[in-house]
C-alpha cells in the first residue's frame, strides 16, 4: 500500500459523499409528488384517475434503486413492470419483473430483456402511463439489432468502439443506428400510451439523447458523424460489413415522421450535483475546494498531464486556490487500447497522474467511476500519489511501462491501492479528487 490509511479515509469520505448525492431512491422519489390523486412530474401534472394502468420500465446499472424510488413514490399505484440490469439485487421488488442482463457488451440477455419490454409495451393503451427509469449501461442492457445485423455484429462493434478510444456520443450514435429500440424505438413503442421518463445521467453534460442511447426520445442524432470519426480513428474496416452499410445508408437519418406518445423527461440526478456534495464535505475536513468541470473529456492520460499541472500550480504558487487544497473533477475519459494488459479509463488517469507528479507526497488522488466499475475490471478507479512510481520501482515494476501497456489495474494491484466497492447501484459519470496539502 503506497497511499496511507489516512489519505484514504480522507478520499473515502468525500467519494462516499458524492455516491450519496447520487442516490436512486432520493433521486428518483423527489421527483415523483402525488397530491389529491395528481401526480407531479416535475413542471407537469397527471391526474390519476385518468389512468387505468401505471406501467413502470426501469433499465441500466441503477435500475433496482431507481425502481425502489417510484415504489417508495407511488406504491400500489403502479400496476407492474419490468426492471433490467446488470447485477441481480439481493432483494426483489414485489410486482416487478427482473430480468438479469450484460454490460458493457451485450448478449443473448440483452435482447431476451428487449424482447420483454416490447411485449409489455405492446399492450399499452391511450389511457396508460408508462414511466421509464433510465441509467448508464442501458445502451448494452438492452438490446435488439436493426434487421440485417445480428447480435454477433453488435458484440463485434461494441467491443471494437469502447477500445478505440471514441467517445459516448459516438458510441451510442452507432448504437442507434443498428437497432430497433434506441433512438425513440420504446418511445414509438408506447404510442398510444403517455410516458414519462426520469433519468439518471451518466453522460458528459447531461445530453439526454445519448444517455443509454435515447430509447424514449426522437432520434436527432447523425450516422454521417459517427462514421468520420469512426474513419479518423481508423477502424471502419474493423467494423462488420452489415454495420457499415448502416452507417452509410442515407436513410438512417430520415426524420420522417413517427408516431410518438406523449413524452415527458426529466434528469434526476447527474455528475454535478455529486461533486457539488463532494466539494461540501471536502470543506468540511478543512480543505479550500474547487469545481474545476464536470464535462472533462479525452484521453485518460492526457487529462492526466493538465490535472498534474493544475495540482502542482497549487502546490508552489497557491493558484488557483491556497493549499491545503481539494480539486474536483467529473466526466468521462477514454482510453484508447493498444497494450495487452488490464484496466479502465480511471486507472489508467491515476497511473498517468502519478508519474507527472513523481516525487510529490503532499498530492493524493483518488480517481473513480461512481458505479464502481471501471472498465472491464473490479475495481472502480485507484488511489494514487507521487510516490506511487518510485515505490513501484523498488519492487521491480514500471510505472511507464505499464502505462504502455495499458496495465494499470496489475500495476495498482500489485501496490494496493486499487479502490474495490463493487456495483454502487448508481452511476453518474467520474469523479476525481486530488488533495494538496502544505
Amino acid at each position: 500500500m503506497i497511499v496511507s490509511k489516512f489519505y484514504k479515509n480522507k478520499l473515502d469520505k468525500i467519494y462516499s459523499s458524492a455516491l450519496e448525492a447520487a442516490d436512486p431512491i432520493k433521486c428518483v422519489s423527489k421527483y415523483l409528488i402525488v397530491e389529491q390523486n395528481v401526480l407531479h412530474v416535475g413542471k407537469k401534472k397527471y391526474n390519476l384517475d385518468f389512468y387505468k394502468r401505471i406501467l413502470l420500465i426501469s433499465l441500466g446499472k441503477a435500475a433496482t434503486e431507481m425502481a425502489r424510488g417510484a415504489n417508495k413514490a407511488l406504491g400500489k399505484k403502479i400496476t407492474g413492470g419490468i426492471v433490467v440490469s446488470n447485477t441481480r439485487p439481493k432483494k426483489n421488488i414485489s410486482n416487478f419483473k427482473f430480468i438479469l442482463s450484460s454490460h458493457p457488451v451485450p448478449d443473448e440477455r440483452s435482447v431476451k430483456a428487449a424482447n420483454a419490454i416490447l411485449e409489455l409495451l405492446s399492450t399499452t393503451k391511450k389511457n396508460d402511463l408508462v414511466l421509464f427509469l433510465i441509467s448508464g449501461g442501458g445502451s448494452s442492457i438492452i438490446a435488439l439489432p436493426d434487421r440485417g445485423v445480428s447480435l454477433e455484429d453488435k458484440k463485434i462493434t461494441t467491443s471494437i468502439l469502447l477500445k478505440s478510444g471514441v467517445d459516448t456520443e459516438t458510441l451510442n450514435t452507432v448504437r442507434k443506428k443498428i437497432s430497433r429500440i434506441k433512438g425513440g424505438g420504446l418511445l414509438e413503442a408506447s404510442f398510444p400510451s403517455e410516458v414519462i421518463t426520469l433519468i439518471l445521467s451518466d453522460v458528459v453534460g447531461d445530453r439526454i439523447r445519448v444517455i443509454a442511447s435515447g430509447p424514449t426520445l426522437p432520434d436527432k442524432s447523425i450516422a454521417s458523424d459517427a462514421w468520420r470519426e469512426i474513419c479518423e480513428l481508423g477502424i471502419e474496416n474493423k467494423l462488420p460489413p452489415r454495420v457499415v452499410i448502416n452507417l452509410e445508408n442515407p436513410l438512417k437519418d430520415d426524420r420522417k415522421k413517427k408516431k410518438y406518445s406523449s413524452h415527458n423527461t426529466i434528469v434526476v440526478g447527474n455528475n454535478l450535483s455529486s461533486l457539488s456534495a463532494a466539494k461540501q464535505h471536502a470543506e468540511s475536513l478543512g480543505y479550500n475546494s474547487i469545481i474545476l468541470t464536470s464535462q472533462i473529456r479525452g484521453e485518460a492520460r492526457i487529462v492526466a498531464k493538465t490535472l498534474a499541472s493544475i495540482a502542482m500550480e497549487i502546490k508552489t504558487s497557491n493558484i488557483p486556490i491556497p493549499k491545503p487544497a481539494c480539486v474536483i473533477v467529473g466526466g468521462e475519459t477514454a482510453v484508447t487500447v493498444k497494450g495487452s494488459g488490464s484496466g479502465g479509463r480511471n486507472t489508467e488517469l491515476a497511473l498517468a497522474f502519478s508519474i507527472d507528479i513523481t516525487n510529490e507526497s503532499k498530492i493524493n488522488a483518488l480517481f473513480a467511476g461512481t458505479d464502481g466499475i471501471d472498465g472491464p475490471t473490479d475495481a472502480a478507479g485507484a488511489y494514487c500519489n507521487g510516490k506511487s512510481r518510485i515505490k513501484a520501482r523498488e519492487n521491480g515494476v514500471s510505472a511507464k511501462d505499464s502505462l504502455f501497456n495499458n496495465d494499470s489495474y496489475g500495476f495498482f494491484k500489485k501496490a494496493g491501492d486499487l479502490k474495490i466497492t463493487g456495483p454502487t447501484g448508481t452511476n453518474v459519470n467520474d469523479i476525481a479528487i486530488i488533495l494538496i496539502d502544505k
